[in-house]
């Protein structure tokens, strides 16, 4: 079967964003434009080193190009609203990839599907007829900045740390190994 890859140029919207209670949460990235959505499955880990890069590559073609790049996100630019429902996840995410498009200026985030099989390299941010399912997305510098900014407060979003072990609490509190497996109690 022919390899599909979903290129958005000139996205309305790529966003980060949840289905399900936390602790219980299934991770999404979406991208839109015009009519067509496109939603791809992924770890909160691969969220939060998305999120990570993005930044660090901003820097990076700052420093290295003596480019104008975004320092901070103008609030209005972050977009806050939910996923588009309904969420059709067309792949789940395995392999991501993440360059700079000197030419239109642009980040160039490539999002590719869990396979049976080693990934070669050249296959990332190319259009070879073999390989996974991919989803390309082109973005400015200020969203992608407003796409990291979305990314990192949808996975602070999940719930709270123990204060002691640093270990997600679950509604019902958790067994904390630095209470020796005790439950702490709400009493106070």
């Amino acid at each position: 079967m022919a390899r599909v890859i979903h290129v958005f140029r000139q996205p309305d919207r790529f966003v980060a964003g949840t289905v399900g209670e936390p602790g219980e949460r299934t991770f999404y990235l979406q991208a839109s434009e015009d009519v067509r959505t496109v939603s791809v499955q992924l770890e909160k880990q691969q969220v939060s080193v998305l999120a990570e890069r993005i930044g660090a590559l901003l820097d990076e073609v700052q420093r290295r190009f003596d480019a104008d790049m975004p320092g901070h996100t103008p609030e209005d630019l972050v977009d806050t609203e939910p996923l588009t429902v309904p969420v059709d996840e067309e792949f789940r995410v395995g392999t991501m990839g993440l360059g700079w498009d000197a030419e239109s200026e642009a980040v160039v985030v490539e999002l590719l599907a869990v396979t049976e099989e080693e990934i070669d390299e050249s296959v990332v941010l190319d259009d070879t007829e073999e390989g996974p399912d991919a989803l390309r997305v082109f973005l400015s510098p200020v969203h992608a900045r407003a796409f990291a900014e979305r990314a990192e407060r949808v996975i602070s979003a999940g719930r709270k740390p123990c204060p002691l072990c640093n270990e997600p609490l679950d509604p019902a509190g958790h067994i904390c190994p630095r209470q020796n497996g005790y439950r702490r109690s709400e009493e106070v």
